[in-house]
């Protein structure tokens, strides 16, 4: 079996805990306004490559990943389910330690067990929640946010550690009672680890020149640090009303 991928890295330091060997796959249905990777969106380009070749590449650095491993991201690593699986089961063989970064978009609810191969190989899922608001959500994506949700509850009944990131967007994402919203969700997650909020930057504009696309967020000012910290802190503060609330209860 191969898989469609559009690069990897052999030291990734933010992609999960430790340092990574991090696999972008190719191929995305998101549309996501402040995407700084338009080059992963079309599905079924980028390198085919076989599992043994990307744990061959692994190898080569492993020394490296003592307290790290793999991570699989994008694009969406589960457009392309079936090889992720293989890739994962390989690596668990291995006593490699597995992390899924995903949006979530391709989950069904109505048939959840369609990931359960996935998850029984998956040590930790890293998952990209754009908005809260489900309108909101659409125009930032293109998509609803109701399977992704659903997505999150069910990792984490499934007792799969969590780890939630948040894009703060001006004027997108950087509403309040929004952040504060999505901080009362997520803590309703059993097994959330942690919260990472990333200010928006535009360094992707190059890729969209080069592909001959419209760049969506023309003229809007990158986020500072300083305003994620702030986002994490409303969001904090909704994780521990909600934890709260529970308490009460």
């Amino acid at each position: 079996m191969k898989g469609y991928i559009h690069s990897t890295d052999s030291f990734g330091t933010v992609d999960g805990p430790g340092i990574r060997f991090v696999i972008f796959f190719q191929g995305c249905p998101m549309r996501c306004l402040y995407c700084h990777n338009p080059d992963t969106w079309a599905v079924c380009q980028g390198k085919e490559m076989t599992v043994s070749e990307l744990l061959t590449a692994y190898e080569r650095n492993r020394e490296f990943y003592s307290n790290g491993g793999i991570t699989c991201t994008g694009g969406e690593p589960m457009l392309q389910p079936e090889f992720l699986k293989e890739l994962f089961t390989t690596a668990k063989q291995k006593n490699i330690h597995t992390c899924l970064d995903t949006s979530g978009i391709t989950f069904n609810p109505q048939h959840p067990e369609m990931v359960d191969g996935i998850l029984d190989v998956t040590d930790l899922v890293m998952l990209d929640i754009k908005h809260i608001d489900d309108e909101r959500h659409q125009a930032l994506t293109g998509h609803s946010n109701k399977n992704i949700l659903a997505f999150a509850e069910y990792v984490s009944e499934k007792n799969i550690p969590l780890w939630i990131r948040h894009v703060i967007v001006p004027h997108w994402t950087d509403d309040k009672d929004e952040q504060f919203r999505l901080g009362y969700f997520i803590g309703g997650l059993k097994t959330l680890k942690a919260v990472d909020c990333l200010p928006y930057h535009d360094m992707g504009k190059v890729k969209y020149e080069s592909l001959g696309i419209p760049y969506p967020l023309e003229g809007i000012q990158p986020a500072s640090k300083e305003d994620a910290l702030q986002a994490r802190e409303t969001i904090l503060k909704g994780i521990k009303k909600r934890l709260l609330d529970k308490h009460r209860k």
